[in-house]
């Protein structure tokens, strides 16, 4: 794809959006939109014959719904999608299912001014078409806008070393594809396991949904973190959308922490900033893990916690969706392990077990 432009088809029953989505990917270099289609059934032929690369896709529609046709073209011709989704309860649902179903990432669109919503996520529509453009996809039965980029400074200092807090714990971050990572990693967790604390790059209205699905998978709890609750074990506990998640200590208790401070690598939450907090607050008592996602945030923080005696592990490139996040760690020696995913929470509870914690079997 290095010597021609993305071929990008946009499927979504707003006039509006298609003609909006058409100038924001016709304008870039690097893509161009080969067709726009109102529904599914008439994007069908559209992709026959124009051959896409990647796929935008309106979650809501009439006729034939998104997640319908998703399922099919999963089935039909898979390819890399990008939903286009409502800041809905029900359009988070949706979302997240459809993700299920074989989406790569998903983008919000406004309900309210719709035209000024759209140019001011150009740059990170735009930024996803490419990441989404990367991914690996399987058959199932203008330039980003300029932000200054934060380390996790901005939100607290390093002073890895100053724990002593003896319970265990995990920390895990994810991007692009980590819905369906993070999913395979708890689901095979014990339900006596340590406590979990989860970053996943997701907006505001999706991660109390992307919790509650998770809990009724889980044999462990799994919830939306609150600011200052306790962390107990048999517990996840999923950073809130646009709220960075940190791990805090009160005497011999690990606690939640949540701050809206500026975005760390771009992002609120961070994976970063949990890394970084682990390392501070838990060192050699937390585990670390890295899965898929475009960029390089979670590196660093993943880095200081394998300094301050964390066991780490970072997914391998076969299995991750998009190999950025990890392919950065482990190029940085931040991770002890690369490890399959279905592997990980396994390979995790063994070396749990090496520390002399006692679990059920997973």
């Amino acid at each position: 794809m290095k010597n021609r432009k993305l071929k990008v088809l946009v499927i979504d029953d707003s006039a509006l959006i298609r003609s909006l989505m058409k100038v924001i990917i016709n304008r870039e270099k690097d893509m161009e939109c080969v067709g726009a289609a109102p529904d599914p059934l008439s994007a069908r032929e559209l992709i026959m014959e124009r051959n896409p690369d990647v796929l935008t896709l309106d979650v809501e529609m009439p006729g034939m719904g998104g997640l319908n046709f998703l399922e099919r073209l999963m089935r039909w011709r898979p390819m890399p999608v990008l939903m286009i989704s409502t800041l809905t309860e029900q359009g988070s649902d949706i979302t997240l299912r459809a993700l299920e179903l074989g989406a790569v990432d998903f983008i919000s669109k406004p309900k309210l001014g719709i035209a000024d919503g759209m140019e001011k996520s150009a740059g990170e529509i735009t930024e996803k078409i490419r990441a989404v453009a990367q991914a690996r996809v399987h058959k199932t039965t203008a330039a980003p806008a300029t932000q200054e980029k934060f380390s996790a400074d901005v939100i607290l200092p390093s002073v890895a070393g100053r724990y002593s807090v003896t319970e265990k714990l995990i920390v895990i971050g994810a991007s692009t594809g980590g819905t369906q990572a993070i999913k395979e990693v708890l689901v095979r967790l014990p339900a006596d396991a340590p406590g979990v604390l989860v970053t996943q790059h997701m907006p505001e209205h999706f991660t109390k949904s992307f919790a509650n699905r998770l809990d009724a998978l889980c044999k462990i709890s799994v919830k939306e973190a609150e600011h200052n609750e306790r962390i107990l074990p048999g517990h996840a506990y999923i950073a809130p959308g646009n709220s960075h998640l940190l791990l805090k200590r009160s005497g011999a208790n690990y606690l939640v922490q949540l701050d809206p401070g500026p975005l760390v690598n771009r992002h609120r939450p961070s994976v970063d900033v949990l890394f970084r907090s682990a390392a501070n607050v838990a060192g050699a008592n937390a585990t670390g893990i890295i899965l898929t996602g475009m960029g390089k945030d979670g590196m660093q923080g993943l880095l200081e916690m394998k300094q301050t005696g964390s066991f780490t592990i970072a997914q391998d490139e076969a299995t991750c969706v998009i190999f950025g996040m990890p392919k950065e760690a482990i190029a940085a020696g931040a991770a002890c392990e690369v490890v399959p995913l279905q592997n990980i929470a396994r390979r995790t509870m063994e070396n749990l077990a090496l520390a002399g914690v006692k679990t059920g079997r997973i």
